[in-house]
């Protein structure tokens, strides 16, 4: 009887417990006061083994995972807006997203990806947005350089970030304007004592050497993220390869006159019959990135569109692409846009202006892991110059551009699931 009675009790607590368990729901939508922040309540939350669902295509692509006293507390020091729903709601909110007539999916996200920084150690006058908004969204990262990547360091790591590097090994083709200037001489001297140190000749070779390693750890299966000119430099110096395509005034020789006849396409990640800039003087690499006289836009009307993918079918694109609105205001750097028609068919596009021919955002795959590249410096400073202060982000905690970097930084976290066939 006592039996009876004691296992009766524990029923009823269990329900009336599970009657008022709840789900932190983190709307993504314009009701969100803080979306960058957002995302890294997200990584917090993870950071405490709890799982967190990431709602795609639901309110902006929410965030949900259990409640907890200590993640309210949270989510209130941090200015994020937020509900406390019943779990017979959120099993409401599910049914919806699961519906097949709803373009909405659940990506289960259960690890903390270990996020790296490719930059160098010395302060440059210059910022770097992915280093800004980590910092703001209060997610952490290790700073790592050619030094680390040559020791062996990458596969500590899932996510690596490509600072604004010139992986060609030109110094970002600034020797015409900024060559008497203080901060590249002192650039230049690090990097030829960084190569002789590492054993190499030049800086060129010790920055095709890095670019080599990367590719092994993608291949490996890690997450690259790249902005700006460690984009196209990237592919440029994979495919000259063995080449010489650097000019006296960087590296003490002249460069191969036939240097465009012998690049290798086949071993890049995004670009193909791309043609190089060969004027040393000239601040651009090669035809990859579009010129402002061929772009013809302003401030006022330069935007790209995000696309539209399927999320129970093409979930990577989907979560790579969240975002409140599918309009994105567009942002200059040393390379602003890539032109279309030398993009690798197989390369998946996700943010483009068709009506100027050029993508702003897309990603592939390499082996076991993942790259994505996206065009411009910063994403809320329209032409930002050497030597301006750097975006403060508590000005722009809605920003749809940085949206898209935090994308990448959660990507790595998501449970995958089996491909569909």
């Amino acid at each position: 009887m006592l039996f009876r009675y004691t296992a009766s009790l524990l029923l009823t607590l269990l329900l009336i417990t599970n009657s008022f368990a709840s789900t932190i729901l983190i709307p993504m939508d314009e009701s969100q006061k803080d979306h960058l922040k957002s995302y890294g309540v997200a990584y917090w939350v993870l950071n405490k083994n709890i799982p967190v669902d990431w709602l795609l295509n639901y309110r902006g692509g929410s965030f949900a995972f259990e409640y907890h006293q200590q993640i309210e507390n949270e989510l209130v020091v941090r200015g994020i807006s937020y509900q406390v729903i019943s779990d017979a709601q959120y099993t409401g909110v599910l049914s919806e997203i699961s519906s097949p007539e709803a373009n909405m999916d659940v990506m289960k996200l259960e690890k903390v990806p270990k996020v790296a920084v490719y930059s160098p150690k010395s302060k440059l006058p210059w910022d770097d947005a992915v280093t800004l908004v980590l910092t703001y969204a209060e997610i952490p990262y290790d700073v790592i350089y050619d030094e680390e990547i040559m020791r062996g360091d990458l596969p500590k790591y899932d996510w690596l970030h490509l600072h604004h590097e010139d992986f060609t090994g030109q110094y970002g083709k600034f020797y015409a304007s900024y060559r008497h200037y203080p901060w590249y001489q002192q650039q230049q001297r690090e990097a030829e004592e960084s190569a002789e140190k590492l054993g190499f000749a030049k800086v060129s070779q010790l920055k095709l050497a890095v670019v080599n390693r990367i590719k092994e750890f993608c291949a490996g299966g890690g997450f690259l993220f790249a902005m700006c000119s460690a984009t196209d430099t990237y592919d440029i110096a994979l495919a000259a390869e063995g080449v010489d395509i650097v000019e006296a005034m960087y590296d003490g020789d002249r460069a191969d006159p036939n240097a465009q006849q012998k690049l290798d396409f086949g071993k890049t990640f995004a670009f193909q019959d791309f043609r190089l800039v060969r004027n040393p003087l000239e601040y651009e690499y090669s035809n990859i990135d579009m010129q402002p006289q061929e772009r013809a836009v302003s401030e006022n009307n330069d935007f790209f569109q995000l696309f539209t993918f399927s999320a129970k079918w093409d979930p990577i694109p989907t979560m790579l692409s969240q975002n409140h609105t599918k309009t994105i205001k567009g942002f200059m750097g040393q390379t602003t846009a890539f032109r279309k028609s030398l993009v690798k068919p197989e390369v998946i596009i996700m943010g483009e202006n068709p009506e100027l021919g050029e993508i702003r955002y897309m990603h592939g795959t390499y082996a076991r892991g993942t790259w994505t590249f996206y065009g411009g410096h910063d994403p809320e400073d329209y032409q930002h110059l050497v030597g301006e202060d750097p975006t403060d982000l508590a000005l722009h905690p809605n920003s749809p551009g940085y949206r898209l970097i935090l994308n990448n930084i959660l990507f790595p976290a998501a449970k995958k699931k089996k491909q569909k066939t």
